[in-house]
């Protein structure tokens, strides 16, 4: 089965499964057959949450802990069903259930981190990035390391946060939310030569944010390049007409 990657989607709702307590360490179930439907289950509900069919998934969750109540994977994807709902106590209870029963899950330990940084604990978060790094059959630990960079961006620790994205980077050198931060961490220290490379490489790899186009626009400003300016300008407000980072390029201004 593949492995469940963290795709963050916000939605508010709520919804009930039917499953084994998180809190509680479920006995093992023995049947080959109950790990099979579990695993098959979990897929399934990972395609609805994929399409935000929260309620569907949660079904599918429940059969597949009925199948398996030791099934971590399905727990790891509990958590983040219940993240999207906000259901912020059964999200967190989710999450440390999957990684009670298999520690070093990369997926459940990035997820885990990604659910404290954006609750409030980005500081807790950290190690639980470095869990995922740990694991050698982790399929995407460029995934883990750029959001324990966007988490330590959010304590301040600048110089932790470009180690992450340039480690990822050495592992994909063109994803975008990588060398989205490094131009903008480049911007804040005042090197807008550096700031400019990587938003060349940024764009090359992704149609620009709001946030990027707006990064864009400050960066040439500072290297005094005015047609570069103008058409990062007209660019973004072209296309976002009504974000209030057009009426600031109107009105010359950086904020």
């Amino acid at each position: 089965m593949k492995r469940l990657i963290f795709c963050l989607l916000l939605l508010s709702g709520c919804a009930n499964i039917s499953a084994p307590s998180p809190g509680i360490t479920p006995a093992p179930q023995a049947t080959g057959d109950g790990l099979r439907s579990a695993r098959v289950h979990t897929e399934l509900a990972a395609n609805y949450y994929g399409r935000r069919q929260y309620d569907v998934a949660l079904e599918e969750l429940g059969i597949a802990l009925r199948a398996f109540p030791s099934y971590g994977q399905a727990y790891n994807m509990l958590g983040l069903v219940y993240m999207d709902l906000k259901e912020n106590t059964k999200a967190g209870q989710s999450f440390e259930q999957a990684l009670k029963i298999n520690p070093n899950d990369s997926d459940a330990n990035n997820n885990y981190g990604w659910f404290l940084c954006q609750r409030g604990d980005p500081a807790k978060s950290i190690a639980y990035f470095a869990a995922a790094q740990r694991d050698p059959l982790y399929t995407t630990p460029e995934r883990s390391l750029i959001n324990a960079g966007i988490c330590s961006r959010k304590i301040n620790d600048l110089v932790g946060a470009e180690k992450y994205f340039r480690d990822a980077l050495a592992l994909q050198p063109n994803e975008s939310q990588a060398l989205y931060n490094m131009a903008d961490i480049s911007y804040q220290r005042g090197d807008f030569e550096e700031s400019r490379k990587y938003l060349i490489r940024y764009m090359r790899a992704e149609v620009p944010t709001l946030d990027a186009l707006w990064l864009a626009v400050r960066t040439e400003r500072r290297l005094s390049d005015r047609t570069a300016e103008a058409s990062f300008a007209a660019q973004l407000c072209r296309r976002f007409p009504d974000a209030r980072e057009c009426l600031a390029v109107k009105m010359g201004s950086d904020r």
